[in-house]
């Protein structure tokens, strides 16, 4: 079933061979949870988006419209439950100096590495780049992460998001100038 496209393996699943729609889970399981804890910030939340994408896609194979591609439809899904599930929680964030304050205990790396100082400065940079990806608007941050990260083309942005390809370009713009702003602000010169 490998080898299937995803057109037969849905239609498979539909007639009630499940081993058909768990090729669809192998095959798009990792891209998902990957574009979800980029568009999340957390892998555990994105392992339990990720799951319940696939539970509802499930149940809704039957309403699939073979016109559009299967893992941008699945993208959806997905995103459509973490952007709930982002209602319903609204956490506080803890920073990390306040960590330290209460607890007396500072985190120690316990990696070592050949050149510790580059790794460290490195990791700094992916962990800012990070932190301003989001502090952008999710209206902002998901079609970017879809473009930048996932490697979506504008169109499939749009049918994702369900929004005009042009507001997809807008968007992406004005998410890219504000990144540009805020990395500005806070990388290193």
């Amino acid at each position: 079933m490998d080898n299937l496209p995803d057109n037969q393996l849905i239609q498979l699943s539909v007639e009630g061979r499940s081993e058909a729609f768990n090729t669809l889970v192998i095959r798009y399981q990792d891209r998902l949870v990957h574009s979800l804890t980029q568009a999340l910030g957390s892998r555990d939340d994105a392992l339990e988006i990720a799951q319940q994408a696939f539970v509802s896609a499930w149940r809704r194979l039957d309403s699939f419209r073979q016109d559009a591609a299967f893992y941008s439809w699945l993208y959806r899904i997905a995103m459509n439950a973490a952007i709930s599930r982002k209602r319903q929680q609204r956490l506080p964030t803890t920073s990390l100096d306040s960590y330290v304050a209460a607890s007396g205990h500072t985190p120690v790396d316990v990696n070592s590495d050949t050149n510790p100082e580059r790794r460290l400065v490195s990791e700094e940079r992916v962990q800012l780049v990070q932190t301003a990806l989001m502090k952008l608007p999710e209206e902002f941050r998901q079609p970017l992460v879809l473009k930048e990260i996932d490697g979506f083309s504008y169109d499939d942005i749009a049918k994702i998001l369900d929004i005009p390809i042009g507001t997809v370009r807008s968007r992406i713009f004005r998410a890219r100038r504000e990144l540009t702003e805020q990395l500005k602000r806070i990388l290193p010169k």
